[in-house]
C-alpha cells in the first residue's frame, strides 16, 4: 500500500478479518487486521486522554505479563513477546505524532511508560510520566491498567494529523520519522518480495529498529501477518533469522 505516515497503515480501510497479529498454536489470542485497527485507535485515545500529543515520549518495555517474569534477571526478549499491546501501544502513539523508545533505561524522562506491571517498581518514571501497565492489574492505583482503559475507550480514529518528517521511533543514540521507517519497510517488502499472504515472524528486539520495519511494518505494509512464536512463517526477524541490524534504514 502507498502509507505516508505509520498511522495510514491502521486507516478504517484496513478493517477485515484477514490475520494482523498471530500467536503460533492459539489462535485465540490472534488479532485479525479489524481487531488491530479498532485497539490501537482505543490505545491512541488512552493515551491522549493522559497528555499523549505530537512531541511527547512514550517509553515502551517489550516484556510479557507473566508475574514471575524478572526484570533484572531477564532483560531479553522471551518467546511470546511482543505481545499485542506492545504493538497496539507503537502503532497507537503513531496516532497521535509521539516517540516510542522500546525497552528504554530505568530513568528515562518520558510522558508516558508502558510495561508490564510485574516491572513498573524496577522503572523511576518521575512525577510527570504516566505509567500504563498491562497484565496484573497493577497494585500501585496510581497506574493505570492497560486492559482495563483500553477496553472502555471508543473506537473511533483520533483527529489528530501526522506528517511523514515527525519522529516516531527513538533509541539511545538516534530519532526515525515516519517516513523513514516506511521507506525502509517498503524497501524490505520488495527485498523478501513479501505478499498478503506471507507472514514474519518477530524474535528480535524491538529496541533494534529493524525488528520494527522487518517485523511489524513490513507484514502491515502488504497486509500479511505478525507471527509470535515458532510457525510455518516466510521470513524470521531475529534468532536464527533475519538479524534485524542489517536492515537497512536511511538516515
Amino acid at each position: 500500500m502507498d502509507a505516508a505516515v505509520i498511522g495510514d497503515l491502521v486507516a478504517p480501510s484496513r478493517r477485515s478479518e484477514n490475520l494482523a497479529y498471530r500467536v503460533a498454536g492459539d489462535r485465540a489470542r490472534s488479532h485479525s487486521y479489524d481487531s488491530v485497527c479498532a485497539t490501537t485507535w482505543k490505545t491512541a485515545n488512552l493515551l491522549r486522554l493522559y497528555g499523549i500529543h505530537e512531541g511527547s515520549t512514550v517509553g515502551v518495555v517489550d516484556a510479557p505479563k507473566h508475574p514471575d517474569f524478572d526484570p533484572e534477571t531477564q532483560r531479553h526478549r522471551a518467546g511470546e513477546t511482543p505481545i499485542p499491546e506492545v504493538v497496539f501501544t507503537f502503532l497507537g502513539a503513531a496516532l497521535l505524532g509521539a516517540t516510542v523508545r522500546f525497552d528504554p533505561p530505568r530513568d528515562l524522562e518520558a510522558d508516558a511508560l508502558v510495561g508490564p506491571a510485574a516491572w513498573m517498581d524496577a522503572y523511576e518514571s518521575g512525577p510527570t510520566c504516566t505509567s500504563i501497565a498491562y497484565g496484573g492489574p497493577p497494585a500501585d492505583p496510581s497506574t493505570v491498567h492497560f486492559e482495563t482503559e483500553v477496553w472502555s475507550e471508543t473506537p473511533i480514529t483520533p483527529p489528530e494529523t501526522v506528517e511523514p518528517d515527525v519522529s516516531i521511533l527513538a533509541t539511545a543514540d538516534h530519532e526515525y520519522d515516519h517516513r523513514t521507517l516506511l521507506r525502509a519497510g517498503e524497501a524490505f517488502v520488495d527485498q523478501e518480495t513479501l505478499t498478503a499472504e506471507d507472514s514474519v515472524a518477530v524474535a528480535g528486539p524491538f529496541s533494534e529498529p529493524g525488528t520494527v520495519v522487518g517485523g511489524v511494518l513490513a507484514p502491515l505494509l502488504v497486509g500479511g501477518t505478525m507471527v509470535v512464536g515458532r510457525a510455518n512463517e516466510t521470513v524470521r526477524i531475529g534468532e536464527d533469522g533475519i538479524d534485524p541490524g542489517s536492515i537497512p534504514i536511511d538516515r
